[in-house]
């Protein structure tokens, strides 16, 4: 039985093989090698029945039958033993001297081979000496090339060691692979063999020239894709792959920064940029040792480049490389008998460029700058260097010209110079150029304050921000000045961007000097706040005190100075809702503004968001209790402070308080303000003694002014972390439903509405849940349908909207059929803002029209017909994908559910035909 087994196996083999060989039937190799694998026959028998057309005269034959066992051991290499792979590779190295025609199959065998775990120790050398030897690797197709440099890359992967071994041999074996390479695909997978020789250390021996020459042929890149390229590589691909293998050793710089030099000073912008990126890349491993020889004519380049370029990416390109350049110098460790080249080098640029910042008509003074900048941030050492020859040059050229726009420049510049000090943080003073230059620099900054030119102005305070946050280089009485001056700038200054840069310098400065900002700014803006100058018009105070306001805020960046700046605000607050002079309520507006910013800078450190939420919360909450009962009694005095937009304005206030509490604290307050709410518990209100009881949830025209402040309270539990128990929840749910489907305000109904719809998107799933949505739902329907509370059914559907939407991926069916039957009406009276969601409605429809619950179903259906009464040109996209899906439906089980399918995709047949 065995024997009958083999010979049919061996029978069936040789059908396979003559079929493919002689029937040209490439489907057979499939067949052969899933023999090989389920063990029908051996590789030996394999070979064996190919061996007619093996041993043929005709070279086709020969190809067509290295094609077949080539392209049955790429998909059986793994199953291979050792001695067949080693018999293999013999037989393989053997036929590399076989005709043009076979040797494309050879190749595609030995990559095969290649991949094998149980290549013998030697085989990989011994594979690439005969591909070395025997192949002429660039008169081969671009798909053969590239299965030599495959081969080259597996045994790179897993047989270092061995290749190693071979010494230069190997370098100059692939360089003679490589030399002439054309096509793209292979040149990337070239470049990498290149980068690895390097990056693993392979040796180059006398061959570093050879290989550097055998790859930079192709720099600059000059390739452009065609079109509709199907391997999708760019040009950027190749610049990038060429320039990590040209800036991947120090050996190659000999002979590659004479070609940057060359590239940078051609006529193409390509080139220049390519070779300004390169040279950048090449600085990250070069030490002074390889730039030494060059350091002049690449400076003279970069010079040029940024002195006369008409382009601003060169410009730019060029000051990174001068960066570079410094940077890598800065870099080298000296020894007592080696020259300074940093040294050196920047006096070569000083020499260049100090004299232009001297010139009356200061054409080339930003360039110069620019140069000595780039130079200058490189290190610490390049800082000292650079700005020790500059700084006191620019002191003194800010003095000579008087004019505005000449100094702006100047300070300008100065101010560049300040950033890179800035960089490098704090240094002892005797290292320290700018500590030596404290006073000079101080008064020209603080001239350029009281410049009438708002442009110097700027400079100048951004100038004063990058001083004040050098540490220790402020004096006390400097540090009082630049108060003043900050003051003054945000305050008086009629310009509004000086008053606005000097609010943001505020908020830069006061963290770092909090001791002198709350002692001595805060009280000034208090002072300032409460002052009433006859001499003024009301406008000019209005806006005075706008702007005391914006800098009580933007000072407030600090726990201590939040402590000193929230009360004023607090107390100004109070203020303006005790007067009655009109424009009160943007005052009020304003105040709530400024709180607002202070809460969301107190978010950060839990100190002070607690401070902030404890004090300014039950403040708002007492104050806007106060004034709805005042409503109720003397309506004129609570008048203001109940605006919806005043209303409007304290909801972000309370919201940013609350947002960042820890659990616990949030936890504690909650436990406040919702009995406040529900219970009219005022207790821990401030001043509470009010004239009567909260309620506003009760009934009642008086209440009405009470139920306005729910705006409040959704601010506050809607911004709760979501892990915080609401106390009484299910009975403010209850209430806030109630009002928002049935008050009368539509203020007070939209605030409910957003209250209960934030409540309920906190709430955690479960029975609970499904009865607070069916309870909506109850509420809902009847109020769509009736005229008198329609609006209000309509905004609080719309808040839940969103909620109703992840309903539906709910599995508890009761919740699925409530928020079906609950978007149907919706869709049909409001299109307009239901088309805001169509595509998200569309796909939950149509995924619920097979739902295993036949009431699902059917519910689906309506909503998908319902959807036709949307805007057409909103649903046009979706008509192909719902008729296809609807057609399903139609051979539905149940006769309702067919009945359903039919009308709704009827309707959407119809859709956008002529007359609908």
């Amino acid at each position: 039985m065995a024997a009958a087994e083999a010979q049919a196996g061996a029978t069936a083999l040789a059908a396979s093989v003559q079929d493919f060989v002689t029937g040209q039937q490439d489907g057979r190799a499939a067949e052969v090698a899933a023999g090989l694998k389920d063990g029908s026959w051996t590789v030996l028998q394999l070979i064996e029945a190919l061996g007619f057309c093996l041993e043929n005269t005709d070279p086709r034959m020969r190809g067509r039958g290295m094609q077949l066992l080539s392209q049955v051991l790429l998909q059986c290499y793994s199953l291979l033993q050792e001695k067949e792979v080693l018999h293999l590779v013999l037989f393989y190295e053997n036929r590399l001297q076989d005709h043009h025609l076979v040797i494309p199959s050879v190749l595609q065998g030995l990559r095969a081979l290649s991949m094998c775990e149980v290549l013998s120790p030697g085989l990989a050398v011994s594979v690439l000496k005969a591909i070395f030897q025997e192949v002429h690797v660039q008169s081969l197709l671009q798909l053969d090339r590239h299965t030599v440099y495959s081969i080259i890359t597996n045994f790179m992967g897993t047989r270092e060691e061995e290749l190693k071994g071979l010494g230069a041999d190997f370098t100059f074996g692939f360089i003679q692979v490589m030399d002439g390479e054309k096509d793209p695909r292979n040149l990337l997978v070239a470049f990498q063999i290149v980068r690895d020789l390097i990056a693993k250390n392979y040796a180059l021996g006398p061959f570093v020239e050879e290989l550097f020459e055998v790859t930079s042929c192709y720099f600059p890149i000059d390739f452009t894709p065609p079109p509709n390229d199907p391997h999708g590589i760019q040009r950027e691909d190749l610049i990038l792959s060429l320039r990590a293998v040209l800036a991947s050793t120090p050996q190659f710089a000999e002979f590659l920064l004479p070609l940057l030099i060359e590239k940078m000073d051609s006529d193409l912008q390509s080139a220049k940029l390519d070779a300004l990126q390169t040279l950048t890349a090449c600085c990250a491993i070069y030490g002074q040792k390889e730039l030494q020889e060059f350091l002049p004519s690449l400076w003279s380049s970069l010079r040029r480049e940024v002195f006369q370029t008409a382009s601003e990416k060169v410009e730019a390109e060029s000051l990174t490389a001068l960066h570079a350049l410094a940077a890598c110098l800065s870099r080298s460790v000296l020894s007592s008998d080696t020259e300074d080249l940093l040294d050196s080098f920047l006096s070569s640029i000083l020499q260049d460029c100090r004299h232009h910042l001297c010139e009356p008509d200061m054409k080339l003074v930003w360039p110069s700058a620019k140069l000595l900048q780039a130079a200058a941030g490189a290190s610490l050492r390049a800082c000292h260097h650079v700005t020790r020859s500059v700084l006191p040059l620019l002191l003194e050229q800010y003095t000579k010209h008087p004019q505005s726009s000449q100094r702006r420049t100047i300070l300008e510049m100065l101010l560049g110079f300040l950033e890179l000090q800035q960089k490098w943080g704090h240094v002892e003073e005797e290292e320290s150029t700018l500590l030596s230059l404290q006073a000079p620099v101080c008064s020209v900054v603080f001239s350029a304050l009281t410049d009438p030119s708002v442009q110097l102005q700027l400079v100048g305070i951004r100038a004063l921000t990058v001083l004040g946050s050098l540490q220790g280089f402020l004096s006390p009485s400097d540090l009082e000045l630049v108060v003043d001056h900050l003051i003054r700038l945000a305050l008086c200054e009629e310009d509004s961007q000086s008053s606005e840069a000097a609010m943001e310098a505020i908020g830069s400065l006061a963290p770092i000097y909090p001791k002198v900002f709350s002692g001595r700014m805060v009280p000034r803006l208090e002072e300032e706040l409460q002052s009433e100058c006859e001499e003024e018009s009301s406008r000019d105070r209005c806006s005075v005190r706008q702007r005391c306001l914006q800098a009580l805020a933007a000072v407030s960046t600090h726990t201590s100075i939040v402590r000193e700046t929230v009360p004023v605000l607090l107390q100004h607050l109070r203020k303006v809702q005790r007067g009655s002079e009109a424009g009160s309520a943007q005052d009020i507006i304003s105040v709530c503004q400024s709180l607002h910013r202070v809460a969301v800078q107190c978010q950060q450190d839990a100190g002070s968001c607690w401070f902030y939420h404890q004090t300014v919360v039950p403040c708002l909450l007492a104050m806007a209790v106060q004034a709805a009962m005042q409503e109720s009694t003397h309506p004129p005095l609570g008048k203001v402070l109940l605006q919806e937009e005043v209303l409007a304005a304290m909801v972000p206030v309370i919201s940013a308080a609350t947002t960042h509490l820890s659990p616990e604290l949030a936890a504690q307050s909650v436990s406040h303000v919702v009995p406040l709410f529900l219970n009219g518990e005022v207790s821990f209100l401030p001043q509470n003694s009010f004239p009567c009881s909260f309620q506003p949830f009760q009934d009642g025209e008086c209440l009405e002014a009470q139920r306005r402040l729910v705006a409040l309270l959704m601010a506050f539990v809607c911004s709760l972390p979501r892990n915080v128990a609401i106390p009484q929840q299910e009975w403010l749910l209850r209430e806030l439903l109630a009002l928002s489907c049935s008050c009368n305000c539509p203020f007070t109904a939209t605030t409910a509405a957003k209250c209960f719809a934030g409540l309920v998107n906190k709430h955690p799933a479960g029975q609970q849940l499904d009865e607070i949505l069916q309870l909506a739902v109850n509420r809902i329907e009847p109020g769509l349908v009736e005229g008198l509370h329609r609006t209000q059914a309509l905004t609080l559907l719309l808040w839940l909207l969103s909620l109703l939407l992840e309903a539906l991926s709910c599995s508890d069916r009761v919740v699925q059929l409530s928020t079906l039957s609950c978007l149907q009406p919706l869709l049909l009276e409001a299109p307009q803002i239901m088309s805001l969601h169509v595509d998200t409605l569309v796909t939950k429809f149509l995924s619920l029209t097979s739902s295993p619950t036949m009431a699902v179903r059917i519910a689906a259906l309506r909503c998908a017909h319902a959807l036709t009464s949307l805007p057409t040109i909103v649903l046009l996209p979706y008509k192909a994908r719902v008729i296809r899906a609807l057609a399903k439906p139609l051979d539905d089980k149940k006769r309702l559910v067919r009945k359903e399918a039919v009308a709704a995709r009827g309707e959407w047949f119809l859709l956008g035909s002529p007359g609908r």
